[in-house]
């Protein structure tokens, strides 16, 4: 599907920088722009990317000689145009066609955002894509459309302008953890350095992990969250189960601080270590039940006699 005139479909940088999987008559378009309209090149957003990127492409390298030939693009597909079929206007633009399902509070989620949809009716619709809107059809009819958001806004909601906003979040939006993270910040530098250390784990799930981390936060005295947190950090612990036993080990040693363990950091070059790091971790759980099981055991019923 071509683009109309006035349409410019999103450049998108790891598509621009990424030529692995181009095919070959397309490697020296993708090298073209890696190396002159890349380099040495500021923006403020994507949308200003891209308009750059529009300029470039239609005014700059239109009319400059390329090959050996000298021929120039722009004069090129002038004498091409006479022999092509133009478009009529009142052709729709190119989308992309999704279909969602509504939640019971009347929103869909796309792209990372969530949409209200008009009506008292939470069914299936078909969400159609452009390159600047999204409009939502409902039984074929457009319900609601809606311009794309800027590019980096995520766990957004929209709904109509001059409408009443709804009453309800939408049903499976993850609300924000900011909150829980300046309440950690403000215990102490050592909490600090320990929850910076902790977001930049990978695999991490950010806003779980710094709510069960406030919840562990007041389960216990500030003095032993804080040497737990330090100890911690000095072993590289991310597990909130570790951190709940390393809590349970300072409660039990009272105010002593704990010994730290003198690690080898040359262990991991050790050709035992290098092959076992490619096995699966065991399964521990079963010592978990068994201890539970230790823990919750009725004390025996006393007998009594008669005298």
């Amino acid at each position: 599907m071509g683009v109309l005139p006035g349409e410019f479909f999103p450049l998108h940088l790891h598509r621009v920088q990424s030529t692995t999987h181009a095919k070959a008559g397309e490697e020296r378009s993708f090298w073209t722009v890696q190396t002159n309209f890349l380099p040495g090149r500021t923006f403020e957003s994507l949308e200003d990317l891209n308009q750059q990127a529009f300029q470039w492409a239609t005014v700059r390298m239109e009319h400059r000689p390329v090959s050996k030939t000298g021929l120039i693009p722009a004069k090129a597909f002038e004498h091409e145009r006479r022999y092509l079929k133009e478009l009529p206007r009142e052709l729709p633009a190119p989308y992309w066609s999704q279909n969602r399902g509504t939640d019971e509070y009347g929103y869909i989620a796309f792209e990372g955002n969530y949409y209200w949809v008009p009506g008292k009716k939470k069914e299936d619709v078909k969400v159609l894509r452009y390159a600047d809107r999204l409009k939502i059809y409902q039984h074929r009819v457009c319900v609601a459309e809606y311009p794309l958001p800027a590019d980096g806004v995520k766990n957004a909601r929209f709904s109509p302008e001059g409408q009443p906003a709804p009453r309800h979040q939408p049903k499976n939006r993850r609300d924000s953890s900011r909150q829980e993270e300046q309440r950690l910040r403000a215990l102490g530098a050592e909490v600090a350095a320990y929850v910076d250390y902790a977001l930049q784990t990978p695999g991490i799930q950010r806003h779980r992990f710094l709510r069960e981390l406030l919840a562990l936060s007041r389960k216990v005295t500030a003095t032993v969250f804080v040497a737990a947190l330090s100890r911690a950090l000095r072993y590289r612990v991310v597990h909130m189960e570790t951190l709940e036993r390393i809590a349970w080990l300072c409660m039990s040693q009272g105010e002593e601080p704990l010994p730290y363990v003198d690690v080898d950091e040359s262990f991991r070059q050790r050709p035992a270590y290098q092959e076992g790091s490619l096995t699966d971790e065991p399964d521990l759980s079963i010592y978990d039940e068994i201890e539970g099981e230790d823990n919750t055991a009725d004390p025996p019923e006393s007998e009594d006699h008669d005298g």
